[in-house]
């Protein structure tokens, strides 16, 4: 059977899309995530969308990125999925956030799509946003069990989280990428 990777279901932020740039691009985050996107373009991953991200990724991407999500549309790598608002896992969100600050009230809720439609289907977010979002979801997954087992990779973080590598890999979770680990590793 050889190398087959098994396609995975990415819940990429309009953060990610918002940041790559042209194949002129010499800004490191921009060649980053351009470079990620065209990962996911090269191997059998497909990118999840509902119409909360759908409308985040319209308002935000940059030209390259519409371009390359034209380009998964017609390689069917485009998967669009409804699905209702879980109301207890907000109610929970809001109640741990609210113990905190305004700020990560807002943070969370703000990304709040990205976790849902990761729950609904590989638990994969793909982010750039690390210090508010990541970390307040990893340590809300101490009171939140299903926030533990969601992957989190952040494209810009070439040398820590090996992206590509791991894309090429299949997209498998790995302990260390996942939200209920990630505050013991980065405190």
């Amino acid at each position: 059977m050889g190398n087959k990777v098994n396609s995975k279901l990415l819940v990429i932020d309009a953060s990610v899309a918002r940041s790559c740039g042209t194949k002129e691009a010499t800004y490191p985050t921009s060649v980053n995530c351009r470079n990620f996107l065209m990962a996911v373009l090269g191997i059998c991953h497909q990118i999840v969308m509902t119409s909360d991200i759908k409308k985040e990724w319209d308002k935000h991407q940059s030209p390259f990125a519409r371009k390359w999500l034209t380009q998964m549309v017609a390689k069917k790598k485009f998967k669009f999925i409804y699905i209702s608002i879980d109301n207890k896992l907000w109610s929970q969100v809001e109640t741990i956030a609210a113990n905190i600050s305004n700020k990560r009230i807002e943070a969370m809720t703000k990304d709040l799509c990205l976790i849902e439609a990761a729950l609904a289907t590989d638990k994969i977010v793909i982010s750039l946003d690390d210090n508010t979002a990541r970390k307040f979801f990893s340590a809300a997954s101490v009171q939140i069990d299903c926030l533990k087992n969601i992957v989190w990779v952040n494209p810009d973080k070439v040398e820590e989280e090996t992206p590509i590598e791991w894309l090429k890999n299949g997209a498998e979770v790995e302990s260390d990428r996942l939200l209920g680990n990630y505050n013991t590793k980065n405190e």
